[in-house]
């Protein structure tokens, strides 16, 4: 392993004598692997190490005690320990994100402002080559935009300089090997052996079948990133330059573009002057996916000479014969959609996917994302909300409308005449999919011809 990584920093120009390295360390076998590995080397490179370690308030005395050892373990070594405590929970519903993406934002604020304190060149975290290949394969199946696609880079600009990670090269028996051989403790989050997450379940049921298949799957996976994102770069240079003859006018919320002039590049940079695009008008915080890509491709190809669509944060683009405008000033109501959803299978709508499958017992670990329901009430229909859509919310008495649910649940404006709403076999509403699910869906007792459904709301990167 040590030669694996050794080679790695040499090869993607990770580190440099005399830097000055702020470590991500969660006190697990993986990042604490990491901070023994950079303690090693500290003293032939000339580094100065700066642990940092945040308490996400998310399991109580666990993580608690995870801060006490990581910081022990720094006394120990003699190591700079820097610790923050975070309300996470209080971050995300002051944000109205997820529980992972709010503790990631904590996370990296907190290195971000480490790295200024210490004057550090670098943060090192400690994502390892399985983490590589469960990254690239879940953005593959939920419809990443190129650059996404080629995973996580071994370098990239962060704060005051750049944020690494040497251990891409590994896998993670390696690292816990790593751990045995150098008598190393560390800290276990039980919430890693459920399959609650979306990336867990890639790590628990399809990367054991790739390491089957080849136990080095991860040093492909690496090879084909670096691969994917060198010709994602180069492409994107080339959709840079053409962009002054694809832009007619732009401000900050709006860009007219010339479609003569798009038609002409090839398909690969048409993708990636949407991207670039997209992103100036969001600045940076890019909430589209690839769909959103093929889906303004796609318009922009017709024969039809008018079109437009609507775009996340109520960005429209609207095509008038040569030109396509893209703005943030006029917003038209979508179009309304109605799917049958087969007992076996799954619908596709603007905000995510419905899937349905038989169950013979109810799942012990269901989410608000998840919804049992008896064979009787199917088969369903999944549909775009209505005027005067009423569901009478498990627990109450009477019916409330949708609108008001969504406007209690602070679902945005942009996402709520698209979002996906379940109407039983009577035409009866059973669930506004992910946020309420309705009395009549309760199960008997009986709970005879179950059907699981379940709700993944695009991820958009």
């Amino acid at each position: 392993m040590l030669q694996d990584v050794d080679q790695f920093i040499h090869k993607h120009h990770l580190i440099n004598r005399g830097d000055t390295i702020v470590v991500g360390v969660s006190g697990g076998p993986d990042s604490i692997a990491l901070l023994h590995y950079l303690g090693n080397v500290a003293l032939s490179f000339q580094l100065k190490l700066v642990a940092a370690h945040v308490d996400h308030g998310l399991r109580g005395k666990e993580s608690a005690e995870d801060l006490l050892f990581v910081k022990h373990y720094c006394h120990q070594e003699n190591i700079t320990f820097e610790a923050s405590t975070i309300d996470v929970n209080h971050y995300k519903e002051q944000h109205q994100i997820s529980t992972q993406v709010a503790a990631r934002e904590c996370r990296y604020h907190f290195f971000k402002e480490k790295m200024e304190k210490h004057q550090a060149n670098l943060l090192a975290l400690a994502h390892h080559g399985d983490d590589q290949v469960e990254t690239m394969l879940m953005r593959q199946v939920h419809g990443s935009i190129s650059s996404g696609l080629a995973g996580i880079p071994a370098r990239r600009p962060f704060s005051t300089g750049y944020l690494i990670r040497p251990f891409l090269c590994v896998s993670k028996e390696q690292i816990l090997r790593y751990c045995s051989d150098h008598m190393l403790d560390y800290r276990s989050d039980p919430s890693n052996d459920k399959d609650d997450y979306m990336r867990n379940r890639f790590r628990h049921h399809v990367l054991p079948f790739l390491k089957e298949e080849n136990p080095n799957v991860h040093k492909r996976y690496q090879l084909y990133s670096e691969r994917m994102q060198d010709d994602e770069g180069f492409l994107v240079e080339l959709a840079k330059q053409h962009l002054e003859k694809v832009i007619i006018d732009q401000n900050d919320k709006f860009v007219k573009m010339d479609n003569k002039a798009y038609q002409c590049l090839p398909i690969p940079l048409q993708r990636r002057v949407i991207h670039l695009i997209l992103n100036y008008l969001y600045r940076g915080n890019a909430p589209f996916s690839s769909i959103h890509i093929e889906d303004l491709r796609l318009m922009l190809d017709s024969e039809h000479p008018s079109a437009s669509l609507n775009l996340p944060l109520k960005l429209r683009a609207v095509k008038s014969y040569t030109t396509c405008n893209f703005s943030f000033e006029t917003f038209l109501q979508p179009e309304p959609y109605t799917y049958h959803l087969p007992l076996r299978g799954s619908v596709e709508t603007p905000t995510g996917t419905i899937t349905a499958v038989p169950v013979k017992n109810v799942p012990q670990s269901l989410t608000g994302n998840d919804l049992i329901v008896e064979g009787h009430l199917l088969p369903a229909v999944v549909r775009s909300r209505r005027p005067g859509d009423r569901i009478q919310p498990k627990g109450m008495i009477g019916t409330k409308k949708v609108k008001d649910i969504f406007i209690d649940r602070k679902i945005d404006r942009s996402e709520r005449d698209v979002w996906p709403i379940v109407e039983d076999v009577t035409g009866q509403i059973i669930w506004v999919a992910g946020v309420t699910r309705s009395e009549k869906a309760t199960l008997s007792a009986r709970k005879s011809q179950l059907v699981h459904l379940h709700y993944e709301k695009k991820t958009l990167t």
